[in-house]
């Protein structure tokens, strides 16, 4: 496991993060034991980035990360999230105010046991709260200790970039991080988010890489099979298309596709640490390995291809523009 700066900030992360979301059997996860079993195993290559946040299994995901660090908290970069709903029959409850905010990290730490959070996301844009109002209630986390970083997940780029201007010019935190839906199936952020996460030296943590499993070629082995057809319109033919390259390679290579996958999606321009999101340590072996490799040139490109989306205006107006396709006739 190598580490990399967390954006433009002197903190360092393991080129994975460990998403805890499946960490509780209240949604979709599983027991303790198990979810044990994968943190030691994450721990044990060397992982140092774990996220949570505060509605994953009802708060059962970071009551169990507050059980398994009780060893080793300092070494571990610790990140949760606030916005979702916690309190049924309270306006308050949800969304981005500072009333939320504060009752949602003070709750958080009682789950995690612990007395600060590394890296405290804001889960999802509200629209209604306004930005100065979020910003100015994160720079005052930061400064009571509670809080050391903060990061904006699933918001419009203007959005961000409005955020971390705004906390510049009053000498409050900014954001450092960026969290984002991002993989061969989808890769819209192009458009906006990731070049705006590499100008502001955002460091990026791309979720559902996997693309809801579809990458990992388990729908093209038999299209008709019950899973298919209890996804059938949400699973596209592009998407199968998408599948079977990502296959191909790993095919020809010795890989997983879900190594493939993952690996093509840290292997992008900045700081890009995916997260991972295993239900069983099987599955977290099998994602790790995707650091044993790196795709080569044509690889990538042959990935990138058959998941090409158009940039669309003004992206593709302005690429007419740009300093290496015009020649200087004053040399």
């Amino acid at each position: 496991m190598k580490y990399r700066l967390l954006g433009k900030s002197g903190l360092r992360v393991s080129e994975l993060a460990l998403g805890a979301m499946t960490f509780g059997t209240e949604q979709w996860g599983v027991d303790e034991a198990e979810s044990r079993r994968v943190y030691d195993a994450f721990r044990a290559a060397g992982g140092n980035f774990i996220d949570t946040a505060n509605v994953y299994s009802a708060g059962r995901s970071e009551s169990f990360l507050g059980e398994f660090m009780q060893e080793d908290r300092e070494r571990i970069v610790l990140a949760t999230k606030y916005t979702g709903v916690t309190r049924s029959r309270d306006v308050n409850a949800a969304g981005n105010n500072r009333k939320n905010m504060m009752d949602s990290v003070h709750a958080s730490l009682r789950r995690l046991q612990t007395d600060y959070v590394d890296l405290f996301w804001v889960h999802v844009r509200d629209f209604t709260t306004p930005i100065e109002e979020v910003m100015r209630g994160l720079d005052d986390l930061v400064r009571q200790g509670k809080v050391l970083y903060v990061g904006i997940s699933d918001t419009p780029a203007w959005e961000v970039a409005r955020a971390n201007t705004l906390a510049e010019l009053r000498g409050w935190t900014p954001f450092v991080g960026l969290q984002i839906r991002y993989s061969l199936l989808d890769r819209a952020v192009e458009r906006e988010l990731l070049p705006m996460a590499r100008q502001l030296d955002l460091a990026v943590t791309p979720w559902d890489t996997l693309g809801s499993g579809v990458l990992t070629g388990k729908y093209n082995q038999d299209p008709d099979t019950k899973g298919r057809a209890a996804l059938r319109g949400r699973i596209r033919d592009r998407d199968l298309t998408i599948a079977a390259e990502v296959v191909k390679v790993a095919d020809e290579i010795g890989r997983t596709p879900a190594q493939v996958a993952l690996n093509w999606v840290r292997g992008g321009e900045g700081v890009i640490v995916p997260l991972v999101g295993a239900k069983t340590l099987d599955q977290l072996k099998d994602n790790l390995a995707c650091l044993e490799f790196e795709l080569d040139d044509a690889q990538r490109e042959r990935l990138s291809e058959a998941s090409h989306i158009d940039l669309g205006f003004p992206h593709d107006f302005l690429a007419q523009f740009r300093s290496d396709r015009i020649v200087d006739h004053r040399a």
